[in-house]
C-alpha cells in the first residue's frame, strides 16, 4: 500500500509540474499575441489540440484531481494484481515441503516435531496447523475448534486483498462518471453563454468522454482479475481445509490426561 501512495504522489508531482509548464507556456504565448494580432487566431486555433495530456490539463482543477484519482486507482489495481498473483497461489499457501514434513512427523506420532515444522514454514496452512497442534493436550474437539477459528482468520486475510481489488474496480467507473458529469456541465455552460464556440464545446465533451473511457479502462481488467483470483482463492482454501483434516486425523486417538 505504501508503494501505491508513493506512485500516486509521483504522478501528482508530475502533473503539477506539467501544469506549471503549461501555464508558463501560455503566458509566453500571450506575450507574443500582444505583438502580433494574427498570433491570437493561431493560438486559439491550436488550443486543445495537444492531445490527451492537454485534455487533462485543460479540464480544470476538479478534472486534474479526478485524473489523479484515476491514476492512483490504476496504480492500486496494478499493485493488488501483482500482489495477488504472487501470494494467492497453492504453492505459497500450502508449501509441499511443509505438507511432507508434517505428514512424516504425524506418521511417527511426534506432534512436537510437526509443530516445529510449522513454525519453520510460516504461512496460512502452517498457522492453521499450529493452532491445532498447540491444543493437542486438550482433546480433539478443542483442536477442531482452534483449527476452525484459525482457518476463518487466514481465509479472511486472503480475501481482504481481493476485496481491495473489487473496491478499485467499482470506484474507477464512478470517478469516470464524475468526470463525465463535470464535462457535460461545462459544455452546457458554454451553450448557455449564447453562440457557442464549437471548438470549446467539443473540448468539453471530449474531456467528459475521456474520463469515462479512463475509468472503464481501469475497471474492466480489474474486475476480470478480481473474479479470476477469487475463484482461485476459493479453490485453494477448500484444498487447504481438506489437507488440514487429512493431517490432523491421527489426533482423534489422542487421550486427554486429567491431573
Amino acid at each position: 500500500m505504501k508503494n501505491v501512495l508513493k506512485l500516486t504522489l509521483v504522478l501528482a508531482l508530475v502533473l503539477v509540474a506539467a501544469c506549471a509548464c503549461n501555464s508558463q507556456a501560455q503566458e509566453e504565448a500571450g506575450d507574443l499575441v500582444t505583438e502580433d494580432g494574427a498570433a491570437v487566431e493561431a493560438t486559439d486555433t491550436n488550443e486543445g489540440s495537444g492531445g490527451f495530456f492537454s485534455i487533462i490539463l485543460g479540464s480544470g482543477p476538479l478534472g486534474v484531481g479526478l485524473w489523479l484519482a484515476l491514476f492512483g486507482a490504476a496504480g492500486a489495481a496494478v499493485y493488488f494484481a501483482v500482489d495477488c498473483s504472487i501470494t494467492v497461489r497453492a504453492k505459497r499457501i500450502m508449501p509441499q515441503a511443509l505438507i511432507d514434513s508434517v505428514t512424516e512427523a504425524m506418521v511417527e506420532g511426534d506432534v512436537l516435531k510437526a509443530l516445529q515444522n510449522c513454525e519453520q514454514e510460516p504461512g496460512p496452512l502452517a498457522n492453521i496447523l499450529s493452532a491445532g497442534f498447540s491444543h493437542v493436550e486438550e482433546g480433539y474437539d478443542v483442536i477442531q475448534e482452534s483449527i476452525s477459528t484459525a482457518a476463518d482468520l487466514e481465509t479472511e486475510q486472503i480475501m481482504q486483498k481481493l476485496t481491495w481489488m473489487s473496491v478499485v474496480g467499482n470506484l474507477a467507473p464512478m470517478l469516470g462518471l464524475l468526470g463525465t458529469v463535470q464535462g457535460m456541465i461545462a459544455a452546457f455552460s458554454t451553450l448557455a453563454e449564447g453562440a457557442p464556440d464549437v471548438g470549446v464545446l467539443a473540448m468539453n465533451i471530449s474531456q467528459a468522454l475521456f474520463t469515462t473511457a479512463g475509468g472503464l479502462t481501469i475497471a474492466v481488467p480489474c474486475v476480470a482479475f478480481y473474479y479470476t483470483f477469487r475463484n482461485s482463492a476459493t479453490k485453494i482454501i477448500l484444498q487447504m481445509e481438506a489437507m488440514t483434516i487429512e493431517l490432523i486425523k491421527d489426533l482423534r486417538n489422542v487421550e486427554v490426561v486429567e491431573e
